[in-house]
């Protein structure tokens, strides 16, 4: 089953359910993938939902560090709860140590000994790392490594 059809198929059992809240994220979910699909006349496969699903991730997240800045609670726990939601649909994370190994034999093949070289680097491991590590976070890993 693909990863669009297990959420038009969570989206029917949240109906089901009468859950409103998971329904409605479910929903966004669609929605952004739909929109994606129109955009660019294209039926998405998995690698692609991935990559929209990633970067509703990302942005749940630049909302939630927003909110806690202002101090607003109740729109924090909105899209916390809305990233509970969707991270089931996107694969494992990986842990430190291996994003480390990935970086270091990125670094290697590529010979890269500064921070100019940090484009060769993050396009050598964006395709192993989409959806499996928060990109941000690897990028101030590899600066920090070539700083």
């Amino acid at each position: 089953m693909s990863l669009k059809d297990r959420i038009s198929q969570d989206i029917k059992d949240a109906m089901r359910a009468r859950d409103k809240p998971r329904l409605a994220t479910l929903r966004l979910i669609h929605a952004a993938i739909k929109q994606r699909e129109v955009d660019e006349r294209i039926e998405l496969d998995d690698t692609q939902v991935i990559d929209v699903l990633g970067k509703m991730v990302k942005q749940r997240r630049e909302s939630i560090s927003q909110f806690e800045k202002a101090g607003r609670d109740d729109l924090t726990a909105i899209e916390n709860s809305e990233l509970d939601i969707i991270t089931p649909y996107l694969p494992e994370q990986l842990g430190e140590a291996e994003i480390n190994a990935l970086i270091d034999a990125a670094l290697e093949a590529t010979g890269a000994s500064s921070i100019k070289d940090m484009g060769k680097v993050m396009g050598q491991l964006k395709p192993a790392l989409q959806g499996k590590a928060d990109m941000a976070a690897v990028g101030a890993l590899i600066r920090a490594r070539l700083g």
